[in-house]
């Protein structure tokens, strides 16, 4: 087996210690440990440098990877950021020293892929929209405080709205919290757009109220708070953030006029002009394909970005994804045929793409031949080959109507029955109309 790469270098990387293995015949001692203090970090680099190594593979440890690998990449070293699971462990290399050397072994060989990891501008974004993402998780549970300390008392609050954190629900809650319990005038305070009327607000309303059951539901209004204002103050680093970020192609066609997609409805929307960033940046505007919001368009933005270089075909973006199928095939059968599973966020927001996606037509019939759960996925696949399209080929997307749809899938099935027919000696025509 040839080598690929002669200056390559592995890292066991850990919370306290990191081994690092070279070339044994670029030092005496071609394995060393190291602390993960900033200095050590920077006494590796220098070490690496003069050994001249000139590529590092590591593996993907929690979090402790990212400083060294953010050194390194100043440096000027390549780093390989392997999936720990992919790396196939020989029996009997359990100890930190064989493992690195194992890594610099396997990755001169060439026989080992990095990750993928967008540029640095991106990752900024990236690691902002990702807390923001957790900020919403943590917020989530409050919601469900609030209903329990209102059903403890006999409030339906949550029967008779559809979101009870909603203009009314709001408007409601904390009236009850400044002191009000007259259910008539709670029931007042409903949103014109409501569905449903005063009488039945009012009666809902109706309860016995507690001290302890309104202390549980105060706090929980006040935490609700406190996580919507941090998830504000993030929303603004993140509009920061898109104003630095510089264009990157030019525009493919004519700009947006509306901040956001006619009929989204997304709660968790964020507050900047994230269509008009997106655009600017890109030249396409990402929230016009089917499914996309503004909160999914920034999602799979700062995930996977536009560049589409990684992966040479949609195929390759479908499967680093997750949402192609894994045959596992032996003696020319299929035994198992299943998506890996993954937790790759992007997968996640096309999947959300997928739930709300004008792809009805497809996505029902495919649920009536595979199931919800598989439909979904498939839909997912076919929304993710679109964002590839439209990136790797710069042209805006065209939204196609369940009618058209129906009809270029009548076309298909016409031509594959034509084929199948000829195969078979026959010719296949259409039914006469009855006289």
């Amino acid at each position: 087996m040839s080598i690929v790469h002669p200056n390559a270098a592995g890292l066991d990387i850990g919370k306290e210690e990191i081994f690092v293995a070279v070339p044994a015949e670029r030092d005496p001692y071609p394995v060393r440990s190291y602390a993960t203090f900033t200095p050590d970090l920077h006494a590796l680099a220098d070490w690496l440098q003069h050994c001249q190594v000139d590529t590092v593979a590591m593996e993907s440890t929690g979090v402790y990877w990212i400083p060294l690998y953010e050194l390194l990449e100043q440096r000027g070293i390549r780093c390989f950021l392997i999936n720990a699971a992919h790396l196939k462990r020989v029996p009997g290399r359990k100890s930190d020293v064989q493992d690195c050397q194992w890594l610099q072994q396997c990755h001169s060989f060439g026989l080992l892929a990095g990750s993928f990891r967008p540029d640095a501008e991106m990752v900024q974004l990236r690691t902002y929209l990702r807390h923001r993402a957790e900020l919403i998780e943590r917020r989530a549970p409050y919601v469900l405080h609030m209903q329990k300390a209102l059903h403890q008392m006999n409030i339906q609050l949550d029967v008779v709205l559809s979101n009870i954190m909603g203009d009314t629900g709001q408007a409601i809650l904390r009236s009850i919290l400044r002191g009000e319990r007259d259910p008539v005038k709670l029931a007042q305070l409903r949103h014109p757009s409501c569905h449903s009327s005063q009488e039945t607000i009012a009666k809902a309303l109706t309860g016995a109220y507690r001290d302890d059951y309104l202390f549980a539901l105060k706090q929980a209004v006040e935490l609700y708070d406190y996580y919507t204002t941090k998830i504000a103050e993030c929303d603004a680093q993140v509009e920061r953030c898109f104003s630095a970020i510089k264009p990157r192609f030019a525009p493919a066609q004519p700009a947006p006029t509306e901040r956001k997609k006619k009929n989204s409805n997304s709660r968790n929307e964020p507050a900047s002009n994230t269509r008009q960033h997106l655009f600017r940046i890109t030249g396409l505007d990402l929230v016009a394909i089917d499914g996309f919001s503004n909160s999914i368009a920034q999602t799979v933005f700062a995930e996977v970005g536009v560049d589409m270089s990684r992966w040479p075909t949609p195929k390759h973006f479908a499967s680093w994804l997750g949402l192609s199928p894994h045959n596992e095939i032996s003696g020319g059968k299929i035994l198992r045929s299943k998506t890996h599973k993954t937790r790759n966020r992007a997968a996640q927001a096309f999947r959300l793409a997928a739930r709300d996606s004008a792809l009805g037509a497809f996505y029902r019939r495919l649920k009536a031949r595979i199931g919800p759960q598989q439909a979904l996925t498939a839909t997912a696949h076919k929304i993710a080959r679109i964002y590839y399209a439209i990136c790797k080929n710069r042209q805006p997307f065209e939204h196609v109507t369940a009618e058209t749809y129906q009809q270029q899938f009548h076309e298909r099935e016409l031509k594959y029955l034509r084929r199948k027919a000829a195969k078979l000696g026959f010719v296949l025509a259409p039914k006469p109309d009855p006289a």
